[in-house]
């Protein structure tokens, strides 16, 4: 019977009827609970592709050779060099080389037209991923694009309306969603831990002034050929630029897109002055990019409403010295988590001072890290990198939807245009779309729900 099965209509008739307005949780739906010719296959691979093996791509690569039930059928990369790079990894791991695709920009379309490939894995420039994504929808793949932010929210539109046409799934790579002090959080908000919850912070705080600007690596005159590729987004852009790493666990415990969602933003922004003082600092005075005036704020600071009442806020902070941070706090009616000092309050603790969390993470560790440790854990970022690319290779295995689906990655992906969009009207409201289209009130949480990995 499985054998007879159109994968593409199997998911345009039955993912997409369970992301109705029902919204069962789609790993208790098509997962543990599936029928019977999708549980029976066990001996099943997931043949997955990745487009763009630079340093993320070959991070990819590397989580998916993990995984005995995973076949990589081809690699693609403008650099020839990255490709037999990725494709001696794969090898050197025990698996049969992939084919290669690195003649040109567009070779990914080849790709992308072969019929041994069901899920696909992009990690190319940020300018290319929506291109590329639309294109992997309409050839009949499981999309994963690595993170970012959108360029507009034209664009998430489009990836919202080609997956629900397509009936095929996106997952954002959000490997922060995986890790194992937010998913420890995430369990103890479930069980009430936390009384109501309140508010969140989240932010992405990473010094990497270092990696905008180099000695000897000139922009041009006008800044606009970038050294680095996250340059010129610093030179043209005002907003936050990279928000997902924060958001994407503390949108999952706020359930947001899953009985609840983000009404409106602000966003402000300061002055910049960090870049400008480490172009001087370790070029000179002199240096041909020692004036260039940087669009960027050195701090950008975002508000979000939930349609429950709560407050989120995201911090863009990256030109500036500071070691770094997530700015992880969940907040509620009976206490506190903090990152920044791996810290918990709880009400009728005593003394009232920041406990350590350890105890609580080992108290409350989630299933899934559970199983993890019991494992083996493995793969960059402490694990948390092999965690997402498992993720989505076993829903492209068992061919049922992500647990990160479409609607939740460009919930984070619009965070970007939208902040652009509030700083230029002088930090005013801005109202955040319902991707949706109203499903978000019955939507149950789909994320984090078993130790599956």
């Amino acid at each position: 019977m499985g054998s007879k099965i159109n994968r593409k209509e199997f998911l345009k008739k039955g993912t997409l009827a369970g992301l109705g307005a029902s919204m069962i949780p789609s790993n208790i739906a098509l997962g543990k609970k599936a029928p019977a010719f999708i549980q029976g296959k066990d001996d099943r691979k997931a043949r997955i592709a990745v487009i763009g093996v630079g340093s993320q791509g070959g991070n990819i690569v590397q989580g998916l050779t993990f995984q005995d039930d995973v076949i990589i059928p081809a690699v693609c990369d403008i650099n020839p060099e990255r490709v037999a790079h990725v494709q001696k990894m794969v090898v050197d791991a025990g698996g049969a080389e992939p084919t290669g695709y690195s003649n040109g920009p567009k070779d990914y379309i080849n790709l992308l037209e072969r019929d041994d490939i069901d899920g696909v894995a992009i990690a190319t420039p940020w300018e290319l991923h929506t291109e590329m994504t639309l294109a992997a929808l309409k050839h009949g793949k499981y999309c994963a694009p690595e993170v970012r932010g959108a360029f507009s929210l034209q664009e998430c539109w489009d990836i919202v309306r080609t997956s629900e046409e397509t009936g095929m799934p996106v997952m954002l790579l959000e490997n922060h969603n995986y890790y194992r002090s937010e998913l420890a959080v995430l369990n103890m908000v479930r069980q009430g831990i936390f009384g109501e919850l309140i508010h969140g912070q989240c932010g992405y705080q990473h010094d990497i002034r270092y990696v905008k600007f180099r000695p000897g690596a000139e922009f041009g005159e006008k800044g606009e050929r970038a050294a680095r590729w996250r340059t010129n987004h610093s030179l043209h852009r005002n907003g936050d630029l990279y928000p997902t790493h924060g958001l994407g666990p503390i949108a999952t415990i706020f359930d947001i897109n899953h009985g609840n969602r983000f009404v409106s933003l602000t966003s402000t922004a300061t002055k910049s002055r960090g870049l400008q003082a480490y172009v001087r600092e370790h070029g000179g005075k002199d240096h041909p990019n020692a004036d260039i005036q940087w669009g960027l704020g050195d701090i950008v600071t975002t508000v979000l409403k939930t349609a429950r009442g709560e407050t989120i806020v995201i911090n863009h902070d990256v030109n500036l010295p500071r070691p770094y941070s997530n700015m992880g706090r969940v907040q509620g009616t009976k206490g506190l988590w903090m990152e920044d000092n791996n810290s918990i309050y709880l009400d009728g603790m005593t003394p009232k001072q920041w406990h350590s969390f350890d105890p609580y993470r080992e108290q409350y560790e989630h299933p899934l890290w559970k199983n993890f440790l019991e494992a083996g854990v493995r793969g960059g970022h402490g694990g948390a990198d092999y965690l997402k690319t498992r993720a989505f290779a076993q829903a492209v295995k068992r061919q049922v939807p992500t647990p990160i689906d479409v609607y939740d990655s460009v919930m984070m992906l619009a965070v970007t245009p939208l902040s652009e969009q509030s700083i230029a009207r002088g930090s005013a409201p801005v109202d955040f779309p319902d991707f949706t289209d109203g499903k978000w009130v019955n939507k149950k949480p789909s994320f984090g729900l078993d130790g599956d990995f």
